[in-house]
């Protein structure tokens, strides 16, 4: 008898001390998971490239950067939570194309950025586009206006900027007439990048319509099909945007926001 009192006292001991185990361990897997942090959303970032270019070739007259085409893929990007990081050839103020900053021009976008002291300093302190490197963006961006036709259609930097962009198939966005910067850009194996992409862009319909046929360097819609693109657009200031696998392209200024939709969901 005394036996059996003996391990039924022993068993009960084990018992106890083996449910005592469990619980810490439930304790311990508890804690751990508590101090795990919740993982985060990754943090979006995309570089604006704006001209520098103010002459509007030997007219006299100023050019630039089309104010909308800034301001409404700007917003778009910046009210999801986006980090932008604007950069211009030379670096400091980039010039705003004076006719895109007429009340005939303005729309909510451009509204919201007249009111919007912190990107106005933005504008008016770019970073420098030789100092900017493709590792560190989800994507680049290029708003049109006139200026790029001159310069960044020429750029050394854009171009090798573009041209890793390309290779890391990260999203390349233009709208109006930036697509002018991918002149010169080339794919790996030495063809233009646009060759064989279904690309839209300033018309020369509409280059007509602005009277600046004879002023500007070369004609974008021309410029894309001698490079290969297939080239398409629709009526004068329609809105029109078409994405080629990681390519954005957008027609004019109306198509800026189509534009940045395109280039929101590529990088979510």
């Amino acid at each position: 008898m005394n036996f059996i009192k003996t391990l039924a006292l022993t068993l009960t001991i084990i018992t106890a001390s083996s449910c005592q185990e469990v619980k810490k361990e439930v304790i311990s897997e508890k804690d751990s998971e508590e101090n795990i942090e919740p993982k985060k959303d990754k943090n979006m970032k995309v570089l604006f490239v704006l001209t520098s270019h103010d002459q509007l070739g030997d007219t006299g007259k100023k050019t630039g950067f089309w104010v909308e085409e800034f301001a409404s893929p700007y917003y778009t990007l910046l009210d999801k939570g986006v980090d932008i990081t604007i950069a211009t050839p030379k670096g400091g103020a980039a010039p705003i194309d004076p006719s895109s900053d007429s009340p005939d021009a303005a729309t909510s976008a451009t509204e919201r950025y007249d009111k919007d002291e912190d990107a106005q300093q933005k504008i008016a302190h770019t970073k420098v586009l030789s100092e900017m490197n493709a590792d560190d963006f989800d994507a680049v961006f290029y708003p049109g206006g006139h200026g790029p036709l001159w310069d960044l259609s020429n750029d050394t930097d854009s171009v090798a900027l573009i041209e890793k962009f390309n290779r890391q198939e990260k999203p390349i966005a233009f709208v109006c007439h930036a697509p002018a910067v991918l002149k010169d850009v080339k794919n790996e194996d030495g063809t233009a990048l646009v060759k064989g992409k279904k690309v839209t862009g300033f018309s020369n319909k509409e280059e007509a319509a602005v009277g600046l046929t004879e002023v500007v360097p070369f004609l974008l819609e021309d410029m894309l099909i001698e490079n290969g693109a297939m080239y398409s657009n629709k009526e004068n200031w329609a809105p029109y945007a078409l994405q080629d696998g990681h390519l954005i392209t957008g027609q004019n200024p109306a198509s800026s926001e189509l534009v940045a939709e395109k280039l929101l969901e590529a990088i979510k």
